[in-house]
């Protein structure tokens, strides 16, 4: 056969060994066949097109059982240059409706031989006259001479040749450089909608089969796959090649976009106790013993999550690998999982405290995929969040169990429950579940990978790991929607007995679920009046989804009053609530530990009664409702439902504070704050002021760690130490910025010898770059690619971002069109780090505007985070210039689109006419506050 692709003869029939497909299935047919009638049933019933080929989604007459795929990737270019990977396919499928029309999802392959279709019972099957590739809808389509028959299981089998490309969608090639040599290595990444790239198949969550993987590669290569290789390797010579070929065992009944396949040289260190456990990575990396904690982590969150979930875990062995080039931190492939490096690796004299956690927590976050997402798989993309939700949350649960001192559960709402506010406070935010219809194109179905599937999930309280333990129990293999979810925690709230609810669960979480955005809770203390509204950063806004609900939520409203009175919690059921009692004199706190997502307003004499509370003992008040209030206030204050002064105001306590999650939550906002406002003239009050509240803690941490070299014993008071150093350079307090010139210059003295502690070099240099010239850039980009340490080259990599000169920016921004110098998945890190630079906030801006044809065209969705970029060279902007060129923006590149960005787009336009609105009308109160906080200075 010839590759259309290169013109070279690179299969012939029967090049791989021929498997027996009818020995391996019968054995496997009866029993699929009784889980198959369970997805037909669950299957929506969707009205089809005209022609079922100009749908999205497949029919539901034809359902997988079994795939055996052979698969070939070269690991050097064809003479024209081009990477391919060769292979042939057999799928058994069983026809439950009659049907002359066989649509099968098909991607960027070339068909080497015509398909052939036979029937299992060995019957003649009908014959396919016509073959097509139906670009649009990603689908090769056979039309048949006669119909298939109901219930009749059918073999069609595929020979293809694909590109094996660098866009790190589907089975692609990245490379690693060791010993001055680089080495090509090949991964996969099926998640969401890829594997229909990789080989013809029904590529949806809910057309799970039974997948049996062999791999050709190279002789010296390792193959991994998602089950456990079989023994016996055959090294043979294919063509005039070497090659071994690998088998692995066949997977568990899975859905496709889970399927996971890996060539490379990597060694592995493992344990074995019930299950096999092993971390992949270069032979550099094993042996300096940069997967050491990732090993060790993960054999203790595999007990505490088989444990918690009263579910074993279902296979032999668990695989992770990690990859230089990937476009999430992880990828949760049932027992093959892929990471990007720097998230895995952990190295304690150069890896940092927060390096640490986030290993921690992604590892927890895909293990927890093991269950939520791979056992148990959402049936369609329109509820992305019952798996990556819930996983998230049990990433920081189970973090939480293994470092219990870490007090990770508080983190999430610094993390992701603030985060999502930001977003669902937006006119054009979206329900966490989508009407199934509205979810069809893969743009589609990319975007709803966000803050809001990801951060808008708590579930909370003694009944959680009941619900988990039967949820799982009783859809194991098997696909769900939200409503069994919903049943499983009714079941589960009854049977706890201490928990009663005035509502059934699923009356209560479905206005949560399907309507977008929060409530803002509002308590009168003179009338004992609570209210409930929905919250919108720009009030006036036309909210385009509507909601059934009438944006009406049931509260769980938690409470206290002054003197740490904790009060019965409640439900606020409707808009209005009048039964609350008057307070009088003490000051009443809603939403206690942040347990409830809402925010919350008084009345002004109760905000100044805790304004009262704050600057004279803050600490009566809890820690995380100090952050609370200030991320409220500001917010409250940017949507103009309370003064911005009195958000001010809620800062004025931090000059006391020495605690990171207050501190962490005033300066998300405060940087916020400084950025929209940084083109005004109240820039300059704005630094004396922070300097004033940022100096004490500064000085604290000076103190209690001499020389800023003894590391705290705490690990949030780590993090606060790092603030107290970056809220120190960033408000220009000498002793900071002396510190760390000094620091970066011994270093580069020395470069074997770095002098800074691994928790503060992010902003020692970043500070000392942005203090110095060409020597202290050119110093830090040498060693950013000399570094062999993933999470080193990162912070360096922000660090570049760092200089106040505008051509060497201009430069380190074309880099990111250079795989070689900046690799792919990185170049949205290095663009947004730039518009974080006030200096190189326009230059980040136009080199997206410029470039966007070509970031667009040959980065592609997978490799490179469009709706992060556009979000995060947008996210300072306040005028109407900018507004406009936003608005040009969208109109300019309307006929090549923004994929997965289109959303994001949005988001940011809306954003930014809130910053114009709130710049415009506040300007006034805020140089006349600032002007009175300098002058106390």
């Amino acid at each position: 056969w010839v590759c259309v692709v290169c013109g070279k003869v690179i299969m012939r029939k029967g090049c791989f060994s021929t498997m027996c497909v009818l020995c391996t299935v019968v054995a496997t047919v009866s029993v699929a066949t009784l889980i198959g009638i369970w997805i037909f049933q669950l299957l929506p019933s969707i009205d089809p097109p005209a022609v079922l080929w100009d749908s999205y989604r497949l029919p539901t007459a034809l359902l997988p059982d079994t795939y055996h795929v052979s698969l070939w990737p070269r690991l050097r270019p064809s003479p024209a240059g081009i990477y391919v990977f060769t292979g042939n396919s057999t799928v058994v499928f069983r026809c439950v409706r009659e049907t002359d029309l066989i649509l099968i999802h098909s991607y960027k392959l070339n068909l080497t031989a015509e398909p052939t279709l036979t029937a299992l019972s060995g019957t003649p099957a009908p014959i396919i006259h016509s073959t097509w590739m139906q670009d649009t809808t990603q689908y090769l389509v056979m039309q048949l001479n006669s119909k298939l028959t109901a219930g009749e299981s059918y073999v069609l089998r595929t020979e293809f040749v694909g590109k094996l490309g660098n866009d790190l969608e589907g089975f692609y090639r990245t490379a690693y450089k060791e010993g001055g040599v680089i080495r090509t290595v090949v991964a996969s990444k099926m998640h969401p909608i890829h594997t229909r790239k990789t080989f013809p198949c029904f590529d949806e969550p809910a057309m799970k089969a039974v997948f049996h993987i062999t791999l050709h590669h190279d002789r010296g290569t390792v193959a991994l796959s998602n089950s456990m290789e079989i023994r016996d390797k055959v090294d043979t010579v294919v063509d005039g090649t070497p090659v071994t070929i690998t088998r692995f065992k066949p997977t568990e009944y899975m859905s496709p976009y889970l399927l996971s396949m890996f060539v490379s040289d990597y060694t592995n260190v493992q344990s074995r106790e019930d299950t096999l456990v092993r971390v992949w990575a270069p032979p550099g990396a094993v042996s300096q013993g940069l997967c050491a904690c990732a090993l060790s982590l993960t054999g203790r969150l595999l007990h505490l999550l088989q444990d918690y979930y009263n579910v074993t875990y279902p296979l032999p062995k668990l695989d992770q690998v990690t990859l230089p080039d990937v476009h999430y931190g992880g990828t949760e492939n049932w027992g093959l999982i892929t990471y990007r490096e720097k998230r895995l690796f952990y190295e304690p004299r150069i890896s940092s405290n927060r390096d640490k956690q986030s290993t921690a927590t992604l590892i927890a976050h895909d293990l927890g995929h093991m269950w939520f997402g791979n056992l148990v798989t959402l049936s369609w993309w329109n509820e992305v969040w019952l798996s990556e939700g819930l996983a998230l949350y049990m990433s920081y649960l189970s973090a939480d169990y293994t470092e219990p001192n870490w007090n990770l559960k508080d983190l999430i709402v610094l993390n992701d429950i603030h985060r999502v506010f930001a977003v669902d406070a937006l006119a054009s935010s979206h329900p966490l579940s989508s009407k199934e219809e509205d979810i069809m194109k893969p743009e589609q179905i990319s975007e709803l990978f966000d803050t809001i599937s990801y951060s808008k999930v708590g579930l909370r309280g003694s009944a959680h790991a009941q619900f988990t333990s039967t949820y799982l129990q009783t859809f194991a293999y098997k696909n769900t929607v939200v409503s069994d979810l919903w049943d499983h925690l009714q079941r589960a709230v009854d049977a706890n007995g201490t928990v009663r609810l005035p509502r059934p669960v699923r009356e209560i979480m479905d206005r949560w679920v399907l309507q977008m955005g929060f409530p803002l809770v509002t308590i009168n203390t003179r009338t004992g009046v609570v209210t409930q509204q929905h919250f919108l950063l720009e009030p006036d806004a036309a909210v385009e989804t509507p909601s059934e609900f009438n944006y009406e939520w049931i509260v769980p409203i938690t409470w206290m009053k002054s003197g740490m009175e904790q009060k019965p919690d409640w439900l606020l059921q409707r808009k209005i609530h009048s039964d609350m009692k008057t307070v009088g004199d003490e000051w009443v706190m809603l939403n206690v530990n942040l347990t409830g997502y809402y925010r919350v307003n008084y009345d002004s004499e109760n905000w100044e009664r805790i304004l009262e509370q704050l600057r004279t003992d803050h600490q009566v008040i809890p820690e995380m409702n100090r952050a609370q209030i200030v991320d409220d206030a500001f917010n409250l204050a940017r949507a103009g439902i309370i003064p911005v002064a009195l958000a001010l105001n809620t800062t004025v306590f931090l000059s006391k504070e020495t605690s990171y999650i207050p501190w962490e939550s005033a300066l998300m906002n405060l940087d916020s704050f400084y950025h929209t406002f940084d083109q005004t003239d109240v820039c300059g009050n704005m630094k004396k002021y922070f300097k004033k509240q940022a100096t004490p803690l500064f000085e604290h941490f000076k103190a209690i760690t001499p020389g800023w070299m003894r590391v705290p014993a705490g690990h949030t008071d780590q993090f606060d130490r790092l603030n107290a150093f970056r809220v120190g350079c960033t408000a220009e307090v000498d002793a900071c910025l002396n510190l760390t010139v000094s620091w970066f210059s011994q270093w580069m003295e020395e470069p074997a010898q770095n002098p800074v502690d691994p928790n503060l070099r992010s902003t020692v240099y970043c500070s000392a770059i942005a203090a110095g010239g060409a020597k202290e850039w050119e110093f830090a980009w040498r060693m950013f690619q000399n570094t062999s340490v993933a999470t080193e080259a990162e912070r360096l990599m922000s660090a570049l971002a760092c200089t106040r000169d505008t051509q060497r920016l201009e430069s380190f921004l074309s880099f990111t069109l250079n795989p070689v110098k900046i690799r792919k998945h990185e170049a949205t890190s290095v663009i947004v780090q730039v518009a974080r630079n006030k200096a190189g906030r326009a230059l980040a801006w136009n080199f997206v505007r410029q470039n966007w044809k070509y970031i667009f065209t040959e980065y592609g969705a997978g490799s490179f985070s469009f709706a992060e970029l556009i979000h995060g060279v947008t996210q300072a902007f306040s005028t109407q210039d900018q507004l406009d060129q936003l608005r040009r923006f969208k109109e300019d590149h309307s006929d090549i689109g923004f994929g997965p960005a289109a959303w994001a787009l949005e988001l940011a336009m809306e954003k930014t006419k809130a910053n114009v609105k709130w710049v415009t009308e506040s300007q006034p109160e805020v140089k006349e506050w600032l002007s009175a906080a300098a002058g106390r200075a």
